[in-house]
């Protein structure tokens, strides 16, 4: 009977030892998809501040050019007025 409960403990332990093996090779895996799924949240927003970033200089460059048409219109005003004015003289 000493030798019946040694092989009850060696087969628990066997059994036991599967279990840790299998319940490890999933914890494994979830680890890897949480450490992807973290690098890819950083990807996501490294992406999105470069958007960010690229569209307030599109909107500079846009401001900059409205402002550009609005002095031309007004430069070719005062020469229409001024055109205008020469014509009445």
């Amino acid at each position: 009977m000493d030798n019946g409960y040694i092989i009850l403990g060696i087969i628990a332990l066997l059994f036991l030892s599967i279990y840790g093996f299998s319940y490890l090779s999933v914890a494994r895996e979830k680890m890897a998809m949480k450490r992807d799924k973290n690098k890819q949240l950083q990807k996501d927003a490294l992406r999105r501040e470069r958007r960010l970033k690229h569209q307030a200089i599109i909107d500079e460059k846009v401001r900059k050019f409205n402002e550009r048409k609005e002095e031309i219109k007004r430069e070719l005003q005062l020469l229409e007025q001024s055109k205008m004015q020469q014509k009445v003289s």
